[in-house]
């Protein structure tokens, strides 16, 4: 605290105390407080309103800023400015959270990891919205809101409840790749410096010509990937349930830096008319052996919050925040989440929410057609034009100025010809949907040890299913994937029962 700096009320009257009232005082010890003491009646005010609404999912996060720096010339991908030249260092705000509990939840809890990434580049914020697993449990829109109900509490119980959760993933199974990611070692990472992270969805690289690759990104950690045992995790769970937060944190303060290692996988869009799976599908992978990982960059974490709440808990990230070059694909999921994210953000923080320090561009913004709202704090744009096209004050555009095509700034890749059909429409489960995952279970394999412990995992989240129809539709859906992984589930979960 700067020497020539003094305490006043919120709006800078000056006070002699932080800690006194007006009272009128009785001779026994009693007093009566008085509507004129605004000191008072400011704090108390302000107090019951320090709460905003508490994120539906990825409440409970560790934060921190960093930079990206561009680890090669990637201008034949994309036309993306913070990609063009090896070396370029872009700032950034990491938040990764667990999804399901609420902010004061244990965050070794196993449950999926979020990344909300905001890179401040020089064309405008740019949000990579990944998990630290590379599927996902839906690949149906309207599924989206049900499934995260389905891991949080029983509406009547308000307890977290083993019945609803696998009831939700029998009746769709096509989680099933995600839940032996989310039940194996994967799923009690040790700490946010030692988990990878991946985009799932697919996503564009676009050029100035129209032209496109379609990119999923993976960011790997430098530190190496380690994981708790399900004991260990719900040891710490108990003893300190903000291990993860304290960890980064401290990290940090010893310069103790973690970094990631950030690449893409690239399809030409020929490709993915006749690849073998739906590129589309957020529940599989593209096989390394078939879209090999390509290097751009690298992520180091080296600065903590100066302040959580306006750092961290106002935080507001999309895929919808999107740069020239990047682009989101037709994945149906992810074009629910271009919508979904930042109407979240506009409850949870107001209609101005981008004007807060934390998610405001670097870059140059000029918006003049989104005016006024709650808690608008700069000077609103003034006199100027409040709607388009005025001849009085014509709006210059970004082409104009810096004498490039109107269509490299695009983040659609305008020169795509849809034909097709309105329909409504759900995806179905075959047998390909168990490929990917049956080919997981043999990675887990190779790890000694690994396929029981994620067994004993599994075991011990059904064993809290009370129906024995539901726990045998469980056994069956694993015995899809594998039989004898389907026969050992069953016989670890019922022992367990009788136990």
């Amino acid at each position: 605290m700067s020497a020539d700096k003094y305490y006043t009320l919120a709006e800078g009257c000056p006070f002699a105390s932080s800690s006194t009232a007006v009272l009128m005082r009785n001779r026994n010890g009693g007093g009566l407080g008085l509507l004129q003491d605004t000191q008072l009646i400011e704090t108390l005010a302000h107090f019951s309103r320090e709460r905003i609404p508490e994120r539906v999912v990825h409440a409970k996060a560790v934060g921190a800023y960093g930079e990206f720096e561009a680890t090669a010339d990637c201008s034949d991908l994309t036309s993306a400015s913070f990609l063009n030249k090896a070396g370029k260092k872009t700032p950034v705000l990491l938040r990764v959270s667990t999804v399901g509990p609420e902010s004061g939840s244990a965050d070794t809890s196993r449950d999926v990891h979020g990344w909300g990434m905001k890179l401040y580049t020089d064309e405008g914020n740019l949000d990579w919205v990944f998990n630290n697993t590379p599927v996902f449990f839906i690949r149906d829109p309207i599924k989206f809101p049900s499934m995260n109900r389905s891991h949080k509490r029983h509406p009547r119980t308000h307890l977290p409840d083993a019945n609803m959760f696998w009831d939700f993933h029998v009746g769709n199974p096509e989680g099933i790749h995600q839940l032996l990611v989310l039940f194996s070692d994967r799923g009690t990472p040790q700490s946010v410096r030692f988990l990878n992270s991946y985009s799932g969805h697919t996503y564009k690289f676009t050029k100035e010509d129209g032209s496109f690759k379609y990119v999923k990104i993976h960011m790997k950690t430098q530190q190496g990937v380690k994981n708790f045992t399900r004991e260990e995790a719900t040891r710490i769970a108990g003893e300190d349930p903000d291990y993860m937060i304290r960890d980064m944190f401290e990290a940090i303060e010893r310069k103790d830096y973690p970094s990631w290692d950030v690449f893409v996988q690239v399809m030409d869009p020929s490709e993915a008319e006749n690849y073998r799976w739906n590129i589309f599908d957020m529940t599989k992978v593209w096989p390394h052996e078939d879209f090999p990982l390509r290097k751009i960059g690298k992520l180091t974490l080296n600065r903590n919050p100066g302040n959580y709440f306006a750092d961290i808990e106002q935080a507001a990230f999309s895929p919808s925040t999107m740069v020239p070059g990047f682009a989101a694909s037709a994945d149906p999921v992810l074009q629910a989440r271009l919508f979904a994210y930042p109407d979240a953000a506009r409850y949870r923080l107001g209609v101005n929410y981008q004007q807060l320090p934390t998610n405001a561009a670097k870059a140059p913004v000029y918006s003049p057609f989104q005016r006024d709202g709650k808690m608008r704090f700069d000077d609103n744009y003034g006199g100027d034009p409040n709607y388009v096209n005025s001849s009085l004050q014509p709006t210059r555009f970004y082409p104009d100025i810096k004498g490039i095509s109107p269509e490299s700034l695009s983040v659609h890749t305008e020169h795509e010809k849809w034909v097709g059909e309105v329909t409504t429409y759900t995806s179905y489960m075959n047998d390909d949907d168990f490929i990917q995952p049956a080919a997981l279970w043999k990675v887990i394999g190779r790890d000694p040890g690994h396929q029981d412990r994620t067994i004993d995992n599994l075991a011990a989240s059904i064993s809290g299913v009370k129906s024995p129809k539901l726990r045998n539709e469980v056994y069956s859906l694993f015995s899809r994937v594998d039989q004898d992984l389907g026969r050992k589930l069953e016989k670890v979960t019922e022992a367990a029962i009788k136990d």
